[in-house]
């Protein structure tokens, strides 16, 4: 596989701003296409993005050194690492989910999605993969050898995201039919279904101790459920569309990625091909015992569709259709 020369991205280092919880650490620019999913490998050494590009990226998290840009031949619209580091998987638009080495060689491929591959997952064991897709469905995989093992039905649209709950014994989707699924991991049963955000399901993530699934979506808003009966917890107006979700290491906070600007900022973009103005107002924190708003960290100019935190919870980092990442220092002295 052919690797391309590390001196293909710019690399911008941002002067800390004094008293925020999140400050721009850096930009990592130069991706021929938009950004799309993130994730910090274990240990919080590497810093992964899948791309539209075609290409999986790899930085050093403590000097932002590019490591590797390694070609896929499709454009990425999701990545997870496995919970040892040993390996990483990407969901793709034509509908295939890879399996990849630390260093981004392909050592298998899973097919089975009709339509584009929206989000995966990887069980907290490391032995399962979930995604979600285009087909309405959610597939589970076994990581050793691509089989598959359960296609799960219900929803009636896109499955935009997916997530293993903590414990390893709960699978959670969010899809376009508004709808979030609550499923057993080990036998692939529905538990429940929860009802209340009036559009798309777009971004859903288990807090660390499991115990509470956040969602959030096209109706602007962050509902908060409780796992065990799924009881709604909170409801935190979010402003604006939100794209992705990610708790802090300690439950204390979320961040949630999202759209950059209200109706008629996103009508300009599609007549100009680009928001109007610069720093997008995309990012926000929030502190989950009572949904009140913590930072809006800027930096992106357009619409983030991934947000990732450290397992430390002293980084963040972000994808957007401005065609950077970005990482971000945590405080964690000014957190929630």
């Amino acid at each position: 596989m052919r690797i391309l020369p590390t001196l293909s991205l710019a690399l911008a280092i941002a002067a800390p701003a004094a008293h925020a919880q999140a400050t721009l650490e850096r930009t990592f620019s130069g991706l021929r296409g938009p950004g799309r999913g993130v994730a910090f490998g274990p240990g919080d050494s590497v810093l992964v993005a899948a791309n539209v590009d075609s290409t999986l990226r790899f930085w050093r998290v403590s000097d932002g050194t590019l490591l590797r840009a390694v070609p896929v031949g499709a454009s990425l619209t999701s990545v997870a690492w496995s919970p040892d580091g040993r390996w990483l998987v990407t969901g793709d638009y034509d509908g295939r989910l890879r399996l990849h080495a630390p260093d981004g060689t392909v050592l298998r491929t899973f097919a089975g999605h009709r339509g584009t591959v929206w989000s995966v997952a990887v069980s907290p064991d490391g032995q399962r993969i979930a995604s979600g897709g285009e087909d309405h469905l959610v597939r589970a995989w076994r990581a050793a050898d691509g089989a598959p093992l359960a296609a799960l039905r219900g929803h009636t649209l896109n499955v935009w995201s997916v997530a293993f709950s903590p414990d390893g014994r709960t699978l959670a989707s969010g899809s376009f039919d508004h709808e979030v699924r609550l499923w057993s991991a080990a036998d692939y049963r529905l538990l429940r279904v929860l009802t209340g955000h009036a559009q798309a399901v777009v971004g859903i993530a288990f807090s660390p101790d499991g115990a509470t699934l956040a969602s959030g979506g096209d109706d602007a808003t962050i509902r908060l459920w409780r796992v065990a009966d799924g009881a709604p917890l909170r409801t935190i107006d979010a402003g604006n569309h939100v794209y992705a979700l990610a708790f802090g290491p300690d439950g204390k906070w979320i961040a949630a990625s999202g759209r950059a600007r209200g109706s008629l900022g996103t009508l300009w973009k599609q007549v100009a091909g680009r928001y109007a103005g610069t720093e997008a107002d995309a990012l926000h924190l929030w502190r989950v015992a009572d949904g009140a708003p913590v930072h809006s960290p800027h930096g992106h100019d357009d619409d983030v569709m991934d947000v990732a935190v450290s397992h430390d919870g002293r980084h963040m980092a972000t994808s957007s259709e401005d065609r950077t990442v970005r990482l971000w220092r945590v405080d964690p002295a000014r957190m929630p």
